[in-house]
C-alpha cells in the first residue's frame, strides 16, 4: 500500500523538483531577507522530499524484484499453475505448468482467469484483500469444469503468489485417479453442485437436487436405497463424506443384487470388491458370524498392517463395553439395538479408536454385513480429556471443601498450642506434648496443602528464580532423602535460565519425584537430574496436551529403576493411586506435583519402559526479566515467640467460634484493643455502635450471609482509610478472580500462626 502511494507521487517528482528549484532561485535572488530564508528553506525541504521518495520507490522495487525471482524459482518444478503477480494483479512470472494450461500471453490475472470464473475480477479481490491481512488465504469454487480450489500467499510487500488446482473430468473421477465410481458434490438444501461422469451415466441427466434423484430423503450413508435413472429405479449403497461449510460428498456404489451377474456370482463378488475399493472410505464386508471377506486399501491403512481378510473382527477390534460377537450376531437377526459402536483397533503400536456402522446385506442366498469405519481417535481423545477434566474438577471441589474446613479446625488447634507454649517452658514436663501438638499440626497443615495442590487451588507465591542456585540449594536436600544406596548426579546447562515460580512449591515437586525415583530403586542405582532450554518454534504435542510455541527450561529426572508399564503410566497422576503398600505412601505426591506445575504454567511429562527405569520431564517458560525484590512474608513453621506490645484497634470477624477465640486472645496478647463480630452483619452493626476509630479489619472470607469483600467495601464508604487483613482456608484467587481489589488490603491464609497474625496486622498498622 505504501509503495503504491508513493509511485503515484512519482510521475510528479519532476514537477516537485522543478518547485524546489525554483524557491531555491528565488531565495538566491532576493538576498538576504526573511523571505528569502523561508523560501530557501522550503526549497530545500521539497528537494528532500524527492530524493527520499525515489530512494524509498527503489528500494521497495528492488525488495519486490528480490522476492519475485526467489518465488518464481521456487514454483518453476511445480506441477501445480502457479502465478507471480504485483497487488493490482499483473503478472510477473508464470511457471511452466501455467503456461501450458492457460494463455501464455496474458499480462493480468484476471484475463487468466477468464476461462474459469464467470466473474474472476471479483474473487482475486477477495482473495488479496484477505491475504493482506492474514498473510494467506484460499477459495473453493464449483464450476462448469470441475471443483477450483484458488490460493494465494503475500510473499513481499506487494508481491503475491498464485496456486489454482483444478479438478476436472478428463478421465479423471471423483474419487481419485481413474476411478468410475459415481460421484456427486451436494451443498445446502440437498443441492446438487457436482456430478462426475460416472454419476451422469449411471443417472443420465444432470440433476440439480436429491430430490430429483433419491426417492427418500434423507440420505442414510451406508445403507441401501433407490435412485431414479435413465433405465428406471436402482438400488444402490450410498456413502457420505462430509465435509466443509455445508458441503458433503455423495458416492453410489450398486447393491450386491443390482450387479448384472455375466459370469455367475464370482463376477458379483469381484464387481464388489472392486467398488469397495475405489470408495474413500474404509469398509469391511462381513459374513454373518464376523469373519471378514473383504476390506478396501483405507480400511487397510486404518487397522494396521497386520489387519487382513479371513480374520474376526474381534481379533481386529476390541470392544469398549459388550461382546462384539454378541452385537454381530444381533445386528445379522436383524435384533440390533444399535448399528453404530465405537471400538478400539488392538493391532496398532498407537492408541487408535473407530466408529464403526454395521448394515446387514441380504444378498441372494446369504446375508452378509457391511461396515463403515470412521477414524473417533481425535474425538476420544477430547472426550477422554473431558473426562479427566470432570473427574479432576470434582475432586478439586472436594478437596478445596475439605481443606477450608480442615484449615478452619488446624488454625484452632495449632493456635491455641502456641498460646499454651507462651506459658510454659521448656523445663516444664507438658512443654514436650505441646511441641509433639504443634509438629503433627503443620503435618496436617501440609497436607492439606497437598490437597489444594492438585487441586491446583493453593496460594503461590511466584518469584524470578534462578534455576541453577535454586537446585544448588537444593543437592544437599535431596541427598540426605536418597540415601546411601543411590547416586544423586546433577548436570546443568551452560545458559542460565531464569523462571517464574514459587520456589518452595517448585523444591516440593522436585523432591517428589526424587522420593519416587528412590523407591522405585529398592537395591540402589543412578538419579540424574538434568537441565536443558527448549525453544520451541512451533507448539509440541505429547500425551493429549499442547505445548505453545516459545522459550521454556525442562528438567528431567531420569532412574534405573523398576519402569512402569502403560497400564500404570497413565494413572500416575490422578490423586490418591498409588503402587505403594499401605502405610508406605497417599498417593498424592505426583498429583501434587502435576497441580503445582499446571498453576505455574508449566507441563509435566513421564516416559517409563518396564525394567529399565523412567523419566520425568518439567517444562517451565522461561521469563527474562530483571530479578523482582521478593515481598516480605511471616515467618514460616517453628514456635511461638513473644510478640512485642503494640496498640491500636481491631475489629476480628470470624464465623468459626474456636478461630475466633484464638485469633482475639492472639491480638490481645500484643496489646491490640479487639472488637469481636461473628458474621458481616454483626461487623457493620459493631461499627455503626462504636465510637472508636478503627485502625485494621481482621476478617474471613468466606461467611454465611456477606462475605469478607462485600461488607468491607460497604464499610469503607463510611470508614476510609482502614487497612484490610483477610484470613480464609481458601486460596487467595477463589475470591480475588474477577472482583476489583481492596486497597490496603493483605491475603493470611489459614492455617496460620500466632506469630504470623499479628507480624501481619503489625505490618499493617506500620
Amino acid at each position: 500500500m505504501l509503495l503504491r502511494a508513493a509511485e503515484r507521487v512519482v510521475p510528479r517528482l519532476g514537477m516537485l523538483a522543478l518547485l524546489a528549484a525554483s524557491c531555491l532561485a528565488a531565495a538566491y535572488a532576493l538576498g538576504e531577507g526573511g523571505l528569502s530564508l523561508a523560501l530557501g528553506t522550503a526549497g530545500g525541504t521539497l528537494l528532500v522530499l524527492a530524493g527520499m521518495i525515489s530512494a524509498m520507490v527503489w528500494w521497495y522495487r528492488a525488495r519486490n524484484r528480490q522476492s519475485q525471482r526467489a518465488v518464481a524459482e521456487f514454483v518453476q518444478h511445480d506441477a501445480v499453475p502457479c502465478f507471480v503477480t504485483d497487488a493490482d494483479g499483473e503478472i510477473s512470472h508464470a511457471n511452466p505448468a501455467a503456461g501450458k494450461r492457460f494463455d501464455a500471453g496474458a499480462q493480468t490475472l484476471a484475463r487468466v482467469f477468464e476461462e474459469v470464473f464467470a466473474n474472476p475480477s471479483a474473487v482475486i479481490f477477495r482473495l488479496m484483500k484477505r491475504a493482506e491481512t492474514a498473510g494467506a488465504a484460499r477459495e473453493d469454487v464449483v464450476t462448469r469444469r470441475g471443483h477450483v480450489r484458488l490460493a494465494t500467499h503475500r510473499v513481499g510487500p506487494a508481491v503475491f503468489l498464485w496456486r489454482i488446482e483444478e479438478t476436472a473430468e478428463k478421465g479423471q473421477g471423483r474419487g481419485g485417479n481413474g476411478a468410475t465410481l459415481p460421484a456427486l458434490t451436494v451443498g445446502r438444501n440437498n443441492a446438487v453442485l457436482f456430478m462426475n461422469a460416472a454419476a451422469q451415466r449411471l443417472i443420465g441427466e444432470r440433476v440439480k437436487s436429491l430430490d430429483r434423484l433419491f426417492t427418500t430423503l434423507p440420505v442414510q450413508s451406508g445403507e441401501i436405497q433407490q435412485i431414479s435413472t435413465k433405465d428406471g429405479i436402482r438400488r444402490v449403497i450410498a456413502a457420505e463424506i462430509r465435509g466443509s461449510v455445508g458441503r458433503s460428498e455423495l458416492y453410489l456404489v450398486p447393491a450386491p443384487e443390482a450387479v448384472k451377474q455375466h459370469d455367475g456370482a464370482d463376477r458379483t463378488e469381484a464387481d464388489d470388491a472392486r467398488h469397495m475399493e475405489t470408495l474413500p472410505v474404509p469398509l469391511l464386508k462381513l459374513a454373518a458370524d464376523g469373519t471378514v471377506l473383504f476390506m478396501n486399501e483405507q480400511a487397510r491403512d486404518l487397522l494396521g498392517s497386520a489387519a487382513r481378510e479371513g480374520q474376526h473382527l474381534s481379533a481386529l477390534l476390541e470392544g469398549l463395553g459388550r461382546s462384539i460377537t454378541d452385537w454381530l450376531t444381533e445386528v445379522a437377526e436383524g435384533r440390533e439395538v444399535t448399528n453404530n459402536e465405537f471400538l478400539r483397533v488392538s493391532q496398532r503400536d498407537r492408541e487408535v479408536f473407530v466408529q464403526v456402522l454395521l448394515k446387514r446385506v441380504n444378498a441372494p442366498g446369504d446375508t452378509g454385513l457391511i461396515a463403515v469405519l470412521n477414524d473417533a481417535t481425535e474425538l476420544k481423545t477430547l472426550e477422554a480429556k473431558f473426562v479427566q477434566s470432570q473427574k479432576m474438577q470434582a475432586i478439586g471441589q472436594l478437596a478445596g471443601g475439605v481443606a477450608h474446613d480442615f484449615n478452619n479446625l488446624l488454625t484452632a488447634i495449632s493456635g491455641h498450642c502456641d498460646l499454651l507454649l507462651l506459658r510454659h517452658d521448656q523445663s516444664d514436663p507438658d512443654y514436650s506434648d505441646l511441641v509433639q501438638i504443634n509438629q503433627n499440626a503443620n503435618r496436617a497443615a501440609a497436607l492439606v496443602g497437598q490437597l489444594l495442590a492438585f487441586s491446583r487451588k493453593q496460594t503461590l507465591q511466584p518469584r524470578l528464580l534462578d534455576l541453577r542456585e535454586t537446585l544448588s540449594d537444593l543437592t544437599h536436600l535431596l541427598n540426605r532423602l536418597v540415601g546411601e544406596k543411590v547416586v544423586l548426579t546433577l548436570e546443568h546447562d551452560p545458559v542460565v535460565h531464569k523462571l517464574r515460580a514459587d520456589k518452595r512449591q517448585l523444591e516440593q515437586v522436585l523432591m517428589n519425584i526424587v522420593v519416587n525415583a528412590r523407591d522405585a530403586m529398592p537395591d540402589g542405582g543412578e538419579i540424574r537430574i538434568e537441565t536443558q532450554g527448549l525453544d520451541l518454534a512451533e507448539p509440541m504435542t505429547r500425551n493429549r496436551a499442547v505445548v505453545p510455541a516459545g522459550k521454556y527450561v525442562c528438567i528431567r529426572i531420569h532412574d534405573d529403576g523398576v519402569g512402569m508399564p502403560p497400564d500404570i503410566l497413565q494413572k500416575i497422576f490422578e490423586p490418591f493411586y498409588t503402587t505403594k503398600r499401605t502405610g508406605e505412601g497417599t498417593g498424592l505426591g505426583l498429583s501434587t506435583a502435576y497441580g503445582i506445575i499446571k498453576q505455574s504454567g508449566g507441563f509435566i511429562f513421564a516416559d517409563s519402559t518396564p525394567g529399565q527405569g523412567t523419566v520425568f520431564s518439567v517444562i517451565l517458560p522461561i521469563h527474562d526479566e530483571d530479578e523482582l525484590r521478593e515481598p516480605a512474608k511471616p515467618a514460616e513453621g517453628g514456635l511461638p515467640m513473644a510478640a512485642p506490645a503494640g496498640d491500636g484497634v481491631i475489629l476480628l470477624v470470624e464465623d468459626e467460634a474456636p478461630v475466633r477465640s484464638f485469633a482475639s486472645r492472639a491480638l490481645r496478647l500484643r496489646g491490640y484493643t479487639v472488637l469481636e463480630a461473628e458474621s458481616a452483619e454483626d461487623a457493620l452493626r459493631t461499627l455503626e455502635e462504636t465510637d472508636l476509630d478503627i485502625d485494621v479489619f481482621v476478617t474471613d472470607v468466606v461467611m454465611p450471609g456477606m462475605d469478607g469483600p462485600s461488607w468491607v467495601r460497604r464499610a469503607l464508604e463510611t470508614h476510609p482509610g482502614v487497612r484490610v487483613v483477610f484470613v480464609s482456608g481458601y486460596p487467595e484467587d477463589a475470591f480475588a478472580e474477577g472482583q476489583p481489589g481492596i486497597p490496603n488490603s493483605v491475603f493470611l491464609p489459614k492455617p496460620f500462626s500466632l506469630t504470623e497474625l499479628t507480624e501481619v496486622v503489625q505490618r499493617q498498622l506500620h
